[in-house]
C-alpha cells in the first residue's frame, strides 16, 4: 500500500507476509516455472493464447524483489499514521471531488448502501483519488513475486487470478497497471479481488476500475456490502477508558452493547456520558495501553476486511467523516 496512501494495501501485505524468502530464490530457472504455470492456468480454463500474449518478454523485476525484500518494520505510532493520512487538504480535496461526482455518488449508495464519504475516503487512501495507481504491469510484478519472491503460492494464485481477467477479454497484460505488488487500479484491488468483487456500473461487460469512474465506485461500494456493510450504522468514536478499567476486555474479539461499556465506565473524549444504545461495539486501543482508544462497530471491521490495519481502518473512517456526506 505507498507513503500511508498509495499503496496502502502493498505496505500491510509486506508487514504480514514475514521476510523469510523461498528455497528457490537462491536459483531455479524462471522459463521453466512460467511454462509450469501456463499449463495451470491453461487447466483452469485460461485460453492458452492469453497467456501466451501475457508471457511474452517476461522476466523477473529486479525493483519488485527490492521492494518485497525492504518492508519497513511497523513502528510508526497511530498519531503519526494518522498525521500523515487524513490531510486537511485531503479532507479538502475530497469534498470538492464529492460534490463534482455527487450524482454517480448517490446513485452508487443507494445501490449498495454506502455512503459516499467512505467510498471517496477509500479512493482518497488507496489511490490519492485516483492520481498514484502504480506504474507496474501487474502480470510481471505478481511473476516476480511468485517466483523468487516470500510468499509464492500466494502471489502465484494471484498471478493466475490476472491472467483469468485476462482471459475474459476486454484488457491486455500492458493494460494491467498497478503497485509493485500487484494491486490494481484507483481502489487497489489485488486480481482475486477484482474476479470476486469488480463489477461494472452500467451492466456493459467486464470492469474498468482504471479509467472508469462508476465501476471504480460501484466496485468499492459493492466490496464493502458484500463483507457485511450495514447502511445505518456508523464506524464508531473515539472514547476514554476509566483507570480502572479491565485491559482484559480491549479487542475485537470483546463485544459488550455501547450501553453496557457506559456502565463499565467508558465514556465520550472530554467526559460525557455515552449515548444509551444496544448497539454492539468493541475497545480497540491500537498503541496499547495509555494510547487513544476507540468504540468501534461492524462497519469498522468490514474496513478491517479490506485492510487488516486498525490504523488503516480508523484513517479511513476519520477521513471520511472529515470529508462529510
Amino acid at each position: 500500500m505507498k507513503n500511508y496512501g498509495f499503496p496502502l494495501l502493498a505496505i500491510v501485505l509486506g508487514l504480514m507476509l514475514g521476510f523469510t524468502r523461498p528455497a528457490h530464490a537462491q536459483g531455479g530457472d524462471f522459463a521453466q516455472w512460467l511454462a509450469g504455470l501456463r499449463r495451470d492456468a491453461v487447466a483452469q480454463g485460461v485460453p492458452a493464447a492469453t497467456v501466451d500474449r501475457a508471457f511474452a518478454g517476461v522476466e523477473p523485476l529486479p525493483r519488485v524483489l527490492e521492494l518485497d525484500q525492504k518492508q519497513p518494520e511497523s513502528t510508526i505510532t497511530l498519531d503519526r499514521y494518522l498525521t500523515n493520512v487524513v490531510k486537511p487538504e485531503r479532507i479538502e480535496k475530497g469534498r470538492k471531488l464529492k460534490l463534482q461526482h455527487k450524482a454517480l455518488l448517490h446513485a452508487v449508495s443507494d445501490r449498495y448502501g454506502v455512503p459516499p464519504k467512505v467510498i471517496m475516503a477509500l479512493w482518497a487512501v488507496e489511490s490519492g483519488f485516483g492520481d498514484t495507481m502504480g506504474s507496474f504491469r501487474v502480470v510481471d510484478a505478481l511473476a516476480t513475486l511468485a517466483f523468487d519472491g516470500r510468499r509464492p503460492d500466494m502471489f502465484r494464485a494471484e498471478l493466475i487470478s490476472a491472467l483469468k481477467i485476462l482471459g475474459r477479454g476486454r484488457f491486455e497484460s500492458g493494460d494491467l497497471k498497478g503497485s509493485w505488488a500487484g494491486a490494481m487500479g484507483q481502489v487497489q484491488f489485488m486480481p482475486s479481488t477484482y474476479l470476486h468483487y469488480a463489477v461494472n456500473y452500467r451492466h456493459e461487460g467486464q470492469p474498468d476500475i482504471w479509467h472508469t469512474q462508476g465501476d471504480v465506485f460501484a466496485s468499492a461500494a459493492n466490496y464493502l456490502s458484500t463483507l457485511g456493510w450495514k447502511r445505518d450504522e456508523s464506524w464508531g468514536r473515539e472514547v476514554e477508558l476509566p483507570a480502572s478499567f479491565d485491559s482484559g476486555l480491549i479487542g475485537l474479539k470483546v463485544k459488550r452493547t455501547v450501553s453496557e461499556w457506559g456502565r463499565l465506565g467508558v465514556h465520550r473524549v472530554g467526559g460525557a456520558k455515552l449515548p444509551a444504545s444496544a448497539i454492539a461495539g468493541s475497545i480497540v486501543q491500537p498503541d496499547g495501553p495509555g494510547g487513544r482508544a476507540f468504540l468501534v462497530y461492524d462497519n469498522f471491521r468490514v474496513i478491517m476486511k479490506w485492510n487488516r490495519s486498525t490504523y488503516f481502518a480508523l484513517a479511513v473512517n476519520m477521513l471520511a467523516d472529515g470529508i462529510g456526506n
